[in-house]
């Protein structure tokens, strides 16, 4: 699944190339995503031009005219296609190079842009899902209303993590996987938090200590922030708009490493994998307490 880091590349490629365009006309081959299309309410964007496109957390958010947000989350397989005024087709998400025979059967939604320029939805698996928001309704969507903030938010600090674990029973990596406590970080990246941060994924959020804190605040920012600037993590083939492929996970230290050597000096550690919450946890007993 796309992390905070592979949406914000989403997005940025897609700023550019989508601004000020105008919606011409919505085709949707198969409306039965994760939620049901809304026929009526696509029919509302045509003739809209899209302002802007932000992200929060996961979702992207495309701004149109008349104050109409589109909602969109890529679920596991979700992502966009740009085919610009000379036909010639971008890709801006994960998992196979471009294909026309392949692609097609799964292009849910196609998007008629003015300049014969084209935005197409693409889901194999059908569990992304595309929404249409009033725009003085977000901050109460359901999907919106309760995210924490994002881990480059200055409000993820040491004060805000405190107050939140006080009392609660919970071990990190369940914590940090919450959605509500702090948005955006998905299962890779918080392996590689918790590793840089010498911290096991099974400990209880109770049992940690200042220092330890601090760095799981620190490093979730760097990483993250890395991530960003290297496109994301290619772990199926990732690239942007412009085909620049996705390298993060070319320093990945823990994520997928079982059974290799700790990266950290002096370390005689080897990668654990272990399944928390039917999710894979690798991290080094030796370094990780």
């Amino acid at each position: 699944m796309p992390e905070l880091p592979e949406v914000e590349v989403v997005k940025r490629s897609l700023i550019n190339k989508t601004q000020n365009l105008i919606v011409k006309a919505v085709k949707i081959n198969d409306g039965r995503l994760r939620y049901k299309i809304n026929r009526n309410k696509v029919k509302k964007i045509i003739g809209l031009r899209f302002k802007k496109i932000s992200r929060r957390s996961k979702y992207l958010l495309f701004f149109f005219s008349r104050n109409i947000v589109m909602l969109v989350h890529l679920g596991m397989t979700g992502k966009f296609f740009f085919v610009n005024h000379k036909s010639k087709k971008y890709k801006t998400s994960f998992y196979y190079d471009i294909n026309e025979e392949k692609d097609k059967k799964h292009d849910r939604i196609i998007f008629d842009l003015s300049n014969n320029q084209k935005l197409i939805y693409n889901d194999i698996r059908k569990f992304g899902f595309i929404k249409f928001i009033e725009q003085a309704n977000l901050s109460q969507n359901v999907h919106l209303k309760h995210l924490g903030p994002e881990p480059l938010s200055v409000k993820f600090n040491i004060k805000y993590f405190k107050n939140y674990i006080f009392g609660k029973k919970r071990t990190i990596k369940d914590l940090l996987m919450d959605q509500k406590f702090v948005s955006g970080l998905g299962n890779i990246y918080v392996n590689e938090i918790l590793f840089f941060s010498g911290v096991r994924p099974t400990k209880k959020i109770k049992k940690l200590e200042n220092f330890e804190i601090h760095k799981i605040i620190n490093f979730s920012k760097k990483i993250i922030s890395k991530a960003i600037k290297f496109g994301g993590s290619s772990i199926k083939d990732f690239s942007s708009s412009s085909g620049k492929k996705g390298s993060f996970q070319q320093y990945f230290s823990v994520y997928g490493k079982k059974g290799e050597n700790c990266s950290k000096v002096k370390c005689i550690g080897k990668i654990q994998k272990i399944i928390i919450a039917n999710r894979a946890s690798f991290f080094c007993r030796k370094c990780q307490k």
